[in-house]
């Protein structure tokens, strides 16, 4: 039974990392998944959706858009209330997603490191 019934966006386009970030939110109880490979593949699935998803947990490195362009464009279609970017990106390079993030006013609850950790991601989900 999931404990937790929020409705995820997974956007990843490395498959291994894909099948990885689906397992660890598995075994937090999120498992209203829906994966995607890229923005385009992610746009699909929003746009199929009856209502907003709850999450978009988003890699800052697809090969088609990079993850806040596709969290501000999928936000401002009110397609999305929440997001979380992850990339391999150093610890200033992280800031500097939320801080543009934060000049946009996107509903960005945080950027995180990959691979993902599950008490980061965690930290970041039970946030109000």
């Amino acid at each position: 039974m999931p404990r937790h019934n929020l409705r995820i966006l997974l956007v990843e386009d490395h498959p291994f990392q894909l099948i990885a970030t689906q397992a660890l939110l598995n075994n937090q109880g999120y498992f209203l998944l829906t994966p995607a490979l890229n923005a385009a593949e992610a746009f699909a699935a929003l746009e199929r959706s009856h209502t907003p998803y709850d999450l978009l947990l988003c890699d800052q490195g697809l090969p088609d858009l990079p993850g806040l362009e596709l969290v501000g464009q999928a936000w401002r279609k009110g397609l999305v209330r929440q997001a979380i970017i992850f990339s391999g990106l150093t610890e200033a390079g992280l800031l500097q997603l939320e801080h543009s993030a934060r000049r946009r006013a996107l509903p960005l609850l945080g950027c995180l490191s990959k691979p993902l950790r599950a008490a980061d991601l965690a930290r970041l989900l039970d946030t109000p």
